[in-house]
């Protein structure tokens, strides 16, 4: 698909990866960018459009589909981290987390479905983690794994209408989210070039990082040997300062 003269929703807060999203599919020649957040700021550039949007509510969702009716590219991103123990954490946390990383993103495919098969098809790009696949990451590698899951049957409930459903995995990537943590991150200007590549090349999966194609391929091993590899990572990060 052409990025030049499309249309794109990127959901996510303004910042981080989704800032990193907008600039580059303006650098690719995007004839509008709908970016959004719960509390949107103005913008100075006329490409740029800047709706509210909350995720967990319905009629945000659907009224930011109403708005961004001309629409040909959708970028799923974003996320929130909560819900650490799936036994100690409060039951209405590890919700809250469902509520946005899994539900809002669903609420956010859903409407704009339509939209992009009247536009004669078009994108929907949902951002994963490496943790969608890693146990012991509870309720955020939770939520990741069944919008992994989602995002495989949109492909083939999408597939008749034209539009394309790709998948995005990443490790830690230099954002407000993990900022705390003193580890190797992921650019987030190489992941969105990634991922704008992919719209492009029509591809239906990315594999931002080498650790999350390491984590994929033990898919096929035992859950021991998928462990292990999580573990070391951890114990990695342990040795490279306190979160």
């Amino acid at each position: 698909m052409r990025i030049k003269e499309s249309k794109a929703v990127v959901t996510g807060g303004q910042r981080g990866l989704e800032a990193a999203f907008v600039q580059e599919l303006l650098r690719r020649g995007a004839a509008k960018v709908y970016a959004t957040s719960r509390t949107p700021q103005s913008s100075k550039n006329s490409r740029v459009m800047h709706p509210q949007l909350d995720v967990t509510d319905a009629l945000s969702v659907s009224s930011l589909a109403a708005t961004a009716k001309d629409a040909n590219i959708v970028v799923n991103n974003a996320g929130v981290i909560g819900g650490k123990s799936l036994l100690r954490s409060d039951l209405e946390e590890i919700r809250a987390v469902f509520e946005t990383n899994y539900f809002g993103a669903l609420r956010v495919a859903r409407a704009f479905a339509p939209v992009l098969a009247r536009n004669d098809g078009g994108v929907l790009v949902d951002i994963h983690s490496v943790l969608s696949w890693a146990p012991g990451t509870a309720a955020y590698g939770d939520s990741k794994a069944a919008l992994w899951s989602a995002t495989n049957s949109l492909r083939i409930a999408l597939r008749e209408q034209n539009i394309l459903v790709i998948g995005v995995y990443l490790g830690y990537t230099d954002t407000d989210m993990v900022r705390h943590l003193t580890v190797p991150k992921n650019d987030p200007k190489e992941v969105a070039r990634k991922v704008v590549d992919a719209i492009e090349q029509e591809k239906t999966e990315v594999l931002v990082d080498e650790f999350t194609k390491m984590v994929k391929a033990t898919l096929s091993e035992s859950v021991e040997a998928m462990e292990q590899l999580v573990n070391r990572a951890k114990t990695a990060r342990n040795e490279s300062g306190p979160p």
